[in-house]
């Protein structure tokens, strides 16, 4: 059995990346977003675990957009930083656990869930960012393998914030029957409010994401029970993102305990957030 021992939820804005590839942290534009962050990067350089999830969305990078599968996942041994139009990101590729990926492949597949399957994938900022929120400073590799989980949140209809509560529960089971490592940890990516075109092209709404950060540790349902059109009108076109927290909260126990979280608005027209929970009882 694998116990998942951590859960965190962080926005995977590109400009973020950037600024710690640049050294930028500690300039006073980027200071605030990034002490905010402290607190939670020490907390989990003490508890690593043996493998990490990292749900995500690709952003034309990995896949283009004739192809947008609801769900997908990687099995493969290692994932390419993707080279997004202005070279790629000076980190390291990310290692990957293929064992784990066919076992919750088989074990979704087996509980509902219709998985697209990739056995080569490049990964963009919609997930190397959240990692390198997790470790600024990866040196060679990053501190475990880390099996990616892709969702739509580019093209209608996504999937619901319901289904994705209810893949993350399945993700739960799934490493509940698991024996081949000990710990996991998972991520769940994007938001916070934000929108990038339109009429309402830099729409943030701190209401809505403050009540997203005290229900998503204690009120997940509730988060869950939102419509798509209630996310894109409270939270703006791409703040539909959040949803993927959810996998994330749904594979934690339904009791956690919060160890930090940090708000910060903007980065880079984005309201950026962190929530990191404890699983353990």
């Amino acid at each position: 059995m694998s116990e998942v021992i951590w859960g965190l939820g962080t926005s995977h804005v590109p400009s973020i990346g950037a600024a710690i590839d640049r050294g930028k942290a500690d300039d006073p534009s980027w200071a605030p977003l990034f002490d905010g962050y402290g607190p939670a990067q020490e907390w989990l350089a003490e508890n690593t675990p043996d493998v990490a999830i990292l749900v995500y969305n690709d952003h034309a990078n990995g896949v283009d957009l004739d192809i947008v599968p609801t769900f997908a996942i990687g099995t493969a041994e290692r994932y390419t930083v993707a080279d997004e139009g202005f070279g790629r990101r000076p980190v390291p590729d990310v290692v990957g656990h293929p064992d784990l990926s066919f076992h919750l492949v088989q074990s979704l597949i087996d509980d509902g869930f219709d998985l697209t399957v990739f056995s080569e994938l490049d990964v963009d900022h919609g997930f190397t960012v959240p990692l390198s929120v997790w470790k600024p400073d990866p040196g060679d590799a990053w501190p475990c393998p880390v099996i990616p989980i892709m969702v739509n949140v580019i093209r209608y209809p996504q999937p619901t914030a319901a289904r994705c509560y209810a893949l993350g529960q399945a993700i739960g089971r799934a490493l509940a029957g698991y024996s081949g490592v000990k710990t996991v940890g998972i991520l769940g990516t994007g938001g916070m409010s934000h929108q990038l075109a339109g009429a309402r092209a830099g729409f943030i709404n701190p209401t809505f994401d403050h009540m997203f950060l005290e229900a998503i540790e204690n009120d997940p349902a509730k988060l869950a029970a939102l419509t798509r059109e209630d996310y894109i009108r409270e939270a703006g076109s791409e703040g539909i993102e959040l949803i993927m927290w959810l996998i994330m909260r749904g594979a934690l126990n339904a009791r956690v305990r919060k160890v930090h979280s940090a708000y910060h608005v903007p980065a880079s027209n984005t309201a950026a957030g962190l929530a990191l929970f404890d699983n353990r009882p």
